[in-house]
C-alpha cells in the first residue's frame, strides 16, 4: 500500500481528519487500514478488505505522476478495438436502409466520412489524459469551471447509461434470438448487465485487461457473418429504388444519419481520457490520438458496413427474419445454415456487447463522482452499482422500443459532444498554450474552485450551442426551424459552430477580468 499523504502515525485522529480534507479516493487507497475503518465506522473494514483485494479505490482525482504506468500504450488501440468490434454496432449500420432508404454506396460514404470526423474529434479528448492525469469530465473544469463540469457530468451520466441501455437490450435481444421461446429477453438483459458489472467493480486494470484481448473472438464471428452473408447473395443495388434521389431528399437522409454516425463516434469523448490517464505525462500525443483513431474507425466502420450490407440480401426468408426479429433475427437467419455452431456463434456476438457495455458503465459511476466533492468521497464502486441498477432497469422498460431509441438518441448525443469538444479544444489549444494567456494548465488546481476559471464563458458557449442543436434538429417529437427548412438533422453541425464561435469572445473576456 502506497504512503498515504494525510497520514500522522502519534495522531490517528489527525490522519482521520486528513482523509476526510483529502475528498478523494486516491487517499483513501493509500491510507493505512485502521484510518480507513475510524474513518468510515462500520463499512470501513468491508472497505479496507475490498482495497486490499484489488478493488480499485481510485476516482476522480488526478493521478500523479509517480503514480502512472508506463506499459500497455498500446491498450489505447486494443480497447477501443474491443470495445467497437461488437454487435451492437450492426443495428446502427442497418439503420441506413430501414430508417433513412440510403443505398449501399451513399450508406458507406457517410459511414466512412462522419465517422473520419467523429473519430479525430474523439481522438484529440483522448490525448488529455496522459498530459493531466485527470478523467475526462473534471479536465472540463479548466475551460468551465466546477459548475461547469458538474452540468457535463449529468449530461454524461445520462449519455453512458442511454448507451448501456441500448447495448444491454440488444445484447439481450441476441441471446433470446439464440434459441427463440426459451430465454426471455429481460433475463438475457440482466445477464448482459451483470458480466458488464464485474469488470467495473474490480476497476482501472481489469477493464483493460478484458478489453485487451475480446475484440479477437468477436471479429472471427463477425467473419463468419460477413462470409455467411455474402453467401446469401448481396445486393449492393437493392435499396437504390427506395432511395430519395432529388438532390435535396437525399442530403437529408445524409446528413441526418451522419449525425447519428458522428454521435455514434464522439459518444466516446467524453470518457476517452478515462482509461489512459495512468500513462506518462511524456506520452506522445501523436502516437496516443493514432492510436485511438484507429481503435476507433476501423473497427466502426468494419462492423457499421456490415450491418449496412446485411440489409441488401433480398432473399424473402432474410427479409421476413428482419421484419420479425429485427436485427438479431436477421443475423440468427445469416448464421442458420451453420446449425448449432451458429448458434454459438450467435451467443458469442451476443456477448461480445459487454466489452461495448463496460465503459459505459465504469465511466458512468466517475461522471457521478464527478458531480462534487460530496459524491467525489463515495467509493467509485458504489456509483458502479447505481449505474448498472439505473440501465438494467431501463433495458427492462423499452425493450420493445429499441429502433426509436438508436435514431433519436444518438441524433441528440452528437449535439452535445459537439459543443463539449469544440470548448474543450478551444481551451486547449488557444488559451492553455504555454505561451499563452493561462501558461498551460495548473492541474494542482483541479479541485480547488477558486482557483478555476468561473464557468461563466463555457457555461454560456454551452447554451449557444444548445440554442444550435434546436434550431437545428429534427427529430420526430420537435423539428426546429433550420432542421425544417434544411428537412434533415444538422443539430450538431449549429452546436459545434455557435459554440465555438461565442466561446473565444468570451473566455477572453472572462480571462481579462478574473485573471482566471
Amino acid at each position: 500500500m502506497s504512503v498515504f499523504p494525510y497520514y500522522y502515525p502519534e495522531d490517528e485522529e489527525k490522519s482521520v481528519a486528513g482523509l476526510e480534507h483529502a475528498q478523494d479516493m486516491y487517499a483513501i487507497e493509500a491510507a493505512p487500514d485502521h484510518v480507513i475503518v475510524k474513518r468510515f465506522g462500520k463499512s470501513g473494514p468491508l472497505l479496507s478488505r475490498l482495497f486490499a483485494s484489488g478493488v480499485e479505490a481510485c476516482g476522480v482525482e488526478r493521478i500523479p505522476e509517480n503514480q502512472r504506468e508506463s506499459k500497455n500504450a498500446w491498450n489505447n488501440i486494443l480497447m477501443w478495438w474491443s470495445v467497437n468490434t461488437v454487435f451492437d454496432i450492426i443495428p446502427i449500420g442497418v439503420l441506413a436502409q430501414s430508417t433513412f432508404n440510403l443505398s449501399f454506396g451513399n450508406a458507406v460514404a457517410t459511414i466512412l466520412c462522419f465517422g473520419a470526423l467523429g473519430a479525430v474529434a474523439t481522438a484529440f479528448v483522448a490525448t488529455l489524459g496522459p498530459i493531466t492525469g485527470l478523467r475526462t469530465m473534471v479536465i472540463t473544469r479548466f475551460s468551465s469551471g466546477y459548475l461547469g463540469c458538474t452540468i457535463y457530468s449529468v449530461l454524461n451520466i445520462l449519455t453512458q447509461l442511454g448507451f448501456a441501455t441500448m447495448t444491454v437490450i440488444i445484447g439481450g435481444q441476441m441471446l433470446s434470438n439464440v434459441n427463440p421461446g426459451t430465454l426471455p429477453s429481460v433475463v438475457g438483459i440482466i445477464i448482459i448487465g451483470v458480466c458488464s458489472l464485474i469488470p467495473c467493480v474490480v476497476g482501472y486494470n481489469m477493464v483493460h485487461v478484458y478489453e485487451r484481448y475480446a475484440w479477437i473472438i468477436t471479429l472471427i464471428s463477425m467473419l463468419f457473418l460477413w462470409g455467411l452473408g455474402g453467401k446469401a447473395g448481396y445486393d449492393i443495388n437493392a435499396q437504390k429504388p427506395l432511395q430519395e434521389n432529388t438532390g435535396h431528399a437525399l442530403s437529408a437522409d445524409v446528413l441526418s444519419f451522419g449525425g447519428i454516425i458522428f454521435g455514434l463516434f464522439t459518444g466516446w469523448a467524453p470518457i476517452a481520457a478515462d482509461f489512459n490517464c495512468r500513462l506518462p505525462a511524456d506520452t506522445s500525443p501523436m502516437r496516443v490520438f493514432l492510436l485511438t483513431f484507429f481503435g476507433l474507425f476501423i473497427p466502426i466502420c468494419f462492423v457499421g458496413i456490415l450491418g449496412a450490407a446485411l440489409m441488401t440480401i433480398t432473399d424473402p426468408a432474410y427479409v421476413a427474419a428482419f421484419r420479425d426479429g429485427s436485427t438479431g433475427g436477421l443475423v440468427a437467419q445469416v448464421l442458420s445454415p451453420l446449425g448449432h455452431i451458429g448458434q454459438f456463434i450467435l451467443v458469442l456476438l451476443a456477448l461480445s456487447v459487454i466489452a461495448n457495455n463496460i465503459p459505459n458503465t465504469y465511466s458512468a459511476g466517475l461522471s457521478m463522482q464527478a458531480l462534487g466533492r460530496p459524491f467525489a468521497i463515495i467509493p467509485r464502486f458504489f456509483w458502479v452499482l447505481v449505474a448498472f441498477v439505473a440501465y438494467t432497469v431501463a433495458g427492462v422498460a423499452g425493450r420493445e422500443h429499441l429502433s426509436t431509441i438508436l435514431s433519436n438518441f444518438l441524433s441528440i448525443l452528437s449535439d452535445w459532444t459537439a459543443f463539449f469538444i469544440v470548448i474543450v479544444a478551444e481551451e486547449h489549444f488557444i488559451f492553455r498554450r504555454k505561451d499563452g494567456p493561462l501558461g498551460g494548465y495548473h492541474l494542482d488546481d483541479y479541485d480547488t474552485p477558486s482557483k478555476l476559471p468561473v464557468g461563466v464563458a463555457g457555461i454560456l458557449a454551452g447554451c449557444f450551442g444548445v440554442a444550435g442543436a434546436v434550431i437545428g434538429t429534427s427529430q420526430a417529437l420537435y423539428t426546429g426551424p433550420l432542421g425544417k427548412m434544411v428537412g434533415a438533422e444538422i443539430g450538431f453541425e449549429l452546436a459545434a459552430a455557435f459554440s465555438a464561435i461565442t466561446y473565444l469572445p468570451l473566455r477572453a473576456l472572462e480571462i481579462r477580468l478574473t485573471g482566471r
